[in-house]
């Protein structure tokens, strides 16, 4: 509605109409509520990308497998079939025992040793395995990553590529055991001092106890103390 003079007459604010402002001040709080609301959800870490990865190929293994397997049949040895079909993808060289550089961990000139995934790889990898089978449904007492045959293996595959390429796994935990064992030896000195320190360090006093040699004199102020031989010997000659 226009007033006579031409110009635009104000909304009525009891006409329950929503001024032009009004309206565009409302449009753009929602939009900057929605924007607010998709920065909030974060991006995936880089495990939980990973762990989605390998859960995806591992479902695929199953369907491509012959006879094609489901993931309530799939047991400890299907695991294990499945790392050793990943280690046609593996990249570190794993020697036999007939290589002249079996147990080097560096070997001069290159060999046809084959590759295969490092022991680090597959046990990181059954970890995320493990868990991605419960957050999807399954049941902890059923987990077949989780099998004692599939622990067996990556042991085998730890002790085994050990000696085939002279790497010593068990080098760092054995640094933090000794780690641990001298701070342990560290405290128990430290305690011992404590207690050694208050048990020296009070003075003896009361009714003045002598020692075994005799020297030991009570005064009349509950403190011991002692003679030497040289004034004793001199008070007995001045008596």
């Amino acid at each position: 509605m226009e007033s006579a003079s031409g110009g635009t007459v104000a909304p009525d604010p009891n006409s329950g109409e929503p001024s032009p402002s009004a309206a565009a001040a409302a449009g753009a709080s929602s939009a900057s509520e929605r924007q607010a609301e998709g920065s909030s959800q974060a991006p995936p870490s880089r495990y939980e990308s990973q762990k989605r990865r390998d859960w995806n190929t591992f479902l695929q293994y199953l369907k491509n497998h012959k006879p094609p397997l489901t993931l309530a049949r799939c047991s400890g040895a299907h695991v294990i079939e499945f790392l050793k079909y990943l280690d046609q993808f593996g990249k570190t060289k794993v020697h036999i025992s007939d290589c002249p550089y079996f147990g080097d961990p560096n070997p001069p000139a290159p060999c046809a040793c084959p590759l295969k995934q490092a022991w680090g790889s597959l046990d990181a990898l059954i970890g995320r395995l493990r868990a991605a089978y419960e957050e999807n449904g399954g049941r902890q007492e059923s987990n077949p990553f989780g099998a004692r045959a599939v622990r067996i293996y990556l042991r085998e595959v730890k002790e085994g590529q050990a000696k085939a390429r002279g790497v010593p796994y068990e080098k760092k935990k054995r640094k933090r055991s000794a780690a641990i064992t001298a701070k342990a030896v560290q405290a128990k000195v430290s305690v011992s001092d404590s207690q050694g320190v208050e048990t020296g360090g009070g003075s003896s006093k009361g009714g003045g106890v002598g020692d075994g040699g005799g020297n030991g004199i009570g005064n009349s102020g509950g403190e011991t103390t002692s003679t030497t031989p040289a004034s004793a010997a001199a008070t007995t000659t001045a008596v």
